[in-house]
């Protein structure tokens, strides 16, 4: 369920980030701790695109959701390396949308 798509790929994490719930996606972010290894919270949620290669971080910032962003900043410091975090997060938007 965690790492279910919808129709245009977005995944609950994505969807929550997308309509700005944060209460959402800090359930979100605790089941996945709970259940997921590292790697699948790496590719399928900090790191996943969906549409326009957009990760749940740039789907924040498009819409604002400056909250988000920081929920998904503590996320990923938590998870990622520093240079997954630069080259993933901050650096790439190579715009080939969605994770295959």
């Amino acid at each position: 369920m965690l790492l279910g798509t919808d129709g245009m790929g977005m995944k609950a994490w994505h969807i929550a980030a997308y309509r700005g719930k944060l209460d959402v996606m800090q359930k979100i972010w605790g089941w996945a701790k709970e259940i997921l290894t590292t790697e699948e919270i790496k590719n399928e949620m900090l790191l996943y695109t969906v549409g326009m290669g957009m990760k749940a971080w740039h789907i924040a910032a498009y819409r604002g959701k400056l909250h988000v962003m920081q929920i998904i900043w503590v996320s990923a410091k938590e998870t990622l390396t520093t240079e997954e975090i630069k080259n993933e997060m901050l650096l790439r938007a190579d715009g080939k949308g969605r994770n295959a």
